[in-house]
């Protein structure tokens, strides 16, 4: 979901707001106002992400940063990890126990593993919201360095940092008239008159990338960085993409007479082509190794 702070709509997005984007914490707060609606709705991440993380990490203990209500994590789980989470906002992480997760509630920035060490740190749509160099220095601290196994084997690689995003494109014949319908309503959120390419908005995505990156570097403790990139796509029903709406950044914010308008309108935007849509998203994902 893009979840960036307010920009000019149908542009890319700007240096300055990925820059800056961890000031406005504030926005991902309201996440929480309706934890459920957030857990059933947002988007999952693709099979081939989870898998290869796992497949290049040392072994199968996850720290997920900025949990949530834990979508990233019970990824992890069905896959056989054992998965902690660390969660700022504590209406979020009693979600995620619910849900049969372990959840400290800490900022990223602030938390301290407290001598414990992960084979991978994770974070799906968050590390916006985290000041970069604090919060890679945490996942350094909790990551495992790398070492010897014994004489006859190979060293064993440091832990994984991956650090990912969902970018979302809804098809052609109604991304044009959803746009039009947040222009309209004027929210004052960054969604857009729907003018803006799917290409702008990887682009403005893999800004965060490199904005991670540096705080790495600045951190240290981390190898060369890689950047992946996965495509797929997901069917919605009309009330089913209505149930996400609410829940991109900031809307809590957005009154409650905007919001319905908002929501009529997007609707009829969607009845108009068939009652459904087609969303075309790009994964990417900045991630590195730790190293001695």
């Amino acid at each position: 979901m893009t979840t960036l702070p307010p920009e000019p709509s149908g542009s890319s997005v700007p240096e300055t707001a990925i820059r800056d984007s961890h000031t406005y914490r504030q926005v991902a707060e309201g996440f929480g106002d309706d934890a459920a609606r957030y857990d059933r709705a947002r988007p999952s991440y693709p099979a081939e992400l989870i898998d290869r993380i796992i497949e290049r990490s040392p072994g199968r203990e996850i720290l997920d940063i900025g949990t949530g209500t834990g979508i990233v994590a019970r990824l992890f789980q069905a896959r056989g990890c054992q998965v902690l989470g660390v969660e700022p906002d504590p209406r979020m992480a009693d979600a995620a126990r619910r849900r049969g997760l372990e959840v400290e509630v800490a900022k990223a920035e602030d938390w301290d593993p407290a001598g414990r060490q992960f084979d991978a740190a994770v974070a799906g749509q968050v590390w916006h919201w985290v000041e970069p160099v604090a919060g890679a220095a945490t996942a350094a601290k909790a990551l495992r360095l790398p070492g010897a196994q014994g004489r006859t084997q190979a060293q064993r690689p440091g832990g994984r940092i991956a650090l990912f995003w969902n970018v979302y494109q809804p098809e052609d014949k109604v991304r044009a008239a959803i746009g039009a319908v947040f222009a309209r309503v004027d929210t004052g959120l960054p969604y857009g008159s729907g003018s803006a390419s799917a290409a702008s908005m990887v682009e403005g995505y893999l800004g965060m990338c490199r904005k991670a990156v540096d705080g790495m570097a600045r951190a240290g403790g981390f190898g060369e960085p890689e950047t992946w990139r996965f495509e797929w796509n997901r069917r919605y029903t009309r009330d089913e993409w209505l149930d996400m709406v609410p829940t991109m950044g900031g809307m809590s914010r957005v009154p409650a007479g905007k919001l319905v308008q908002l929501l009529d309108g997007i609707g009829a935007a969607i009845d108009s082509v068939g009652g459904g849509l087609t969303v075309n998203y790009t994964t990417v994902a900045v991630t590195a190794v730790r190293s001695a």
